[in-house]
Formats: C-alpha cells, sequence, structure tokens
C-alpha cells in the first residue's frame, strides 16, 4: 500500500492516469445523476458515439493529431448529435429511446466510414485514431490532464449555477415550464454539459465505455440516498474512486488496460451498493422481509388454530 501511494505521487505516467481518471469520475459521476433520474441511460453512449465522427473529421481538416483539436472536433460532433436527438423528440412522434438510437447508429456507422477512409491513406500521422474507441489513458501527459480539469470545472460550475433549473428540468419539467422556464433551452444546456464530460472520457475508457462512466456512479449513489445533493456528492466519490482504482490495477498488472479496468472496479461499486445501501440494498430488503414473515408467523398460528374452534356449536 505505501508503494503505491509514493507511485502516485512520484510515478509521472500513473500520476497522470489517476488524476485524469478521478476527474473524469468525478464531471461523469455529477452529471450522470441528471442523466439517471430523467431516465436517460442511453444517453451517455448516444452521444459519446456520436462524437467519433468529429474526432476523423478534425484530424481530416487539420491533420493534426493534438489532442485540444481531436476534442474540439469531437466536441462539435457531440453537440450535434446532442442538437438531432432533442429535435427529433420535439417533431416527430418518435420516444426519446427511438432517436437515441437512430442518432447512436448513424454518428458512429459515418464515424466508423470516417476511420476506414483514413486507415487506407498512406499517411503515417493517422495511427492511434483508433485508441478514441476503447481509450488509452496511459498515454494521459499533464496537458491532457489540465485539459481534462479545465473542461470539468467549467462544466460543474455551470451545474452549481444552474442547480435548482436542472433539478426541477429532472424531477418536473411541466412545472418548469408552467413557471415560465424555457425547458428547451435547459435541455440543451444540461445535455450540452454531458457532452463536455463524453468529451473528456474519450481519451480515457473511449467511445464504447464511456456510457458506463456516466450511469454506473449515479445508479451506485441512488442506492444510498433520496436527497439529490448526497446523491451528487456520492456520485461523485464513486467516479473518482473507480478511476483511481482502476488506474492503480491498470500500472500494477501492465497486462491490463486502463479503460476496462476503471469500469470493472465501478461495476464492484455499483454491486455492493445494490446489495448492502441500508434504504435500497437486496440484502437489507431480504433481512426486513425475513424479519417481517417471522414477526407475523405467531399471530397467523394463532388465528388457525382458533378458527376450528369458532365452527364447534
Amino acid at each position: 500500500m505505501a508503494e503505491i501511494l509514493r507511485d502516485l505521487v512520484f510515478d509521472y505516467t500513473l500520476r497522470n492516469v489517476a488524476l485524469g481518471s478521478a476527474l473524469l469520475g468525478i464531471v461523469s459521476g455529477v452529471l450522470g445523476c441528471f442523466a439517471t433520474l430523467r431516465r436517460q441511460g442511453l444517453l451517455g453512449d448516444t452521444l459519446a458515439h456520436a462524437a467519433l465522427p468529429g474526432v476523423c473529421l478534425a484530424f481530416l481538416v487539420t491533420g493534426s493529431k493534438e489532442s485540444v483539436v481531436l476534442l474540439a472536433g469531437a466536441a462539435v460532433a457531440g453537440w450535434l448529435g446532442t442538437l438531432v436527438l432533442l429535435r427529433i423528440v420535439r417533431d416527430t412522434r418518435l420516444g426519446e429511446d427511438a432517436a437515441m438510437g437512430i442518432v447512436l447508429s448513424t454518428f458512429f456507422g459515418f464515424g466508423i466510414a470516417l476511420l476506414t477512409f483514413i486507415s487506407k491513406r498512406n499517411d503515417a500521422n493517422q495511427a492511434g485514431l483508433d485508441k478514441f474507441l476503447f481509450g488509452q489513458a496511459a498515454a494521459l501527459v499533464t496537458s491532457d490532464v489540465v485539459t481534462i480539469a479545465a473542461l470539468g470545472a467549467l462544466a460543474l460550475l455551470l451545474v452549481a449555477v444552474f442547480f435548482k433549473e436542472f433539478k426541477l428540468l429532472s424531477f418536473d419539467p411541466e412545472f418548469a415550464a408552467s413557471l415560465g422556464f424555457n425547458t428547451h433551452r435547459l435541455e440543451v444546456l444540461l445535455t450540452s454539459l454531458t457532452v463536455v464530460a463524453v468529451v473528456i472520457g474519450l481519451q480515457t475508457v473511449g467511445v464504447v465505455l464511456m456510457a458506463a462512466m456516466l450511469i454506473g456512479p449515479a445508479a451506485a449513489a441512488r442506492q444510498w440516498t433520496n436527497d439529490l445533493g448526497r446523491m451528487i456528492a456520492l456520485s461523485a466519490l464513486f467516479g473518482a474512486a473507480s478511476g483511481v482504482t482502476g488506474a492503480v490495477l491498470s500500472v500494477t498488472e501492465a497486462s491490463l488496460p486502463t479503460g476496462p479496468m476503471i469500469v470493472l472496479s465501478l461495476t464492484a461499486i455499483v454491486v455492493v451498493s445494490l446489495l448492502f445501501a441500508p434504504a435500497r440494498g437486496l440484502v437489507w430488503d431480504w433481512a426486513r422481509q425475513r424479519r417481517h414473515d417471522r414477526d407475523l408467523a405467531p399471530p397467523l398460528a394463532a388465528v388457525q388454530t382458533a378458527a376450528p374452534e369458532r365452527g364447534q356449536p
């Protein structure tokens, strides 16, 4: 343990990976709470897949593989995917889940086509673009961590400023509209902030696993509390813990990729929460049901014994 703590402080690679993963866990954990409460479990998956063609187009236009350039392209594509998604839900008879499926498959298919096109060009500089599919946290450098921190801080600041509005939108959008709030603009803003979380997670866990980082911490935190503020705090804590744990496991065992180890660490937290959270945990529900059945057993037995006696003359 002491050696691991020392490496977290002094080892350049592990420090960057752990810090970047923890920041991603905090930001995605906070924003994932609103997606979970609004029953938008596929939102993170949709926006992550929608960001892929933006990465490819940014490379084709600029010829650069600088993280800032590629993430800017991902942000633009993800934001366009957001607008298309909200437009489909607003102007058609399709449900939100169907709209998410359409946006996810269309944008991701376009992204894969662009990746294939780029891979067939005689351009050695294109190598490594496919890392955005599954992430490559071990390649994080200090400038990447600074970018994640800056974008994450901006997203969290906007969440703090619009917390009451987002809370009202998540629980009762009709009431929010009756109070005069522009719910469409609030939805665009909240979903755009989710795009920010997705963008900063592409390098760490990639397109495929990003949905878990948005939904997992929030789903675990929901089991422990009914208060939104506490849920957000717990979700951020669980996201950060899974990021650091996954980073440490991936470095100590060189054959294990960082992204999947972060998601598996998060899965362990979700499973423990589902089983042992005091208010909602399955184990506690089972124990309460057993206690309830045991309390009812003696009175029920007495009623069954007394029934024949009442039938006698």
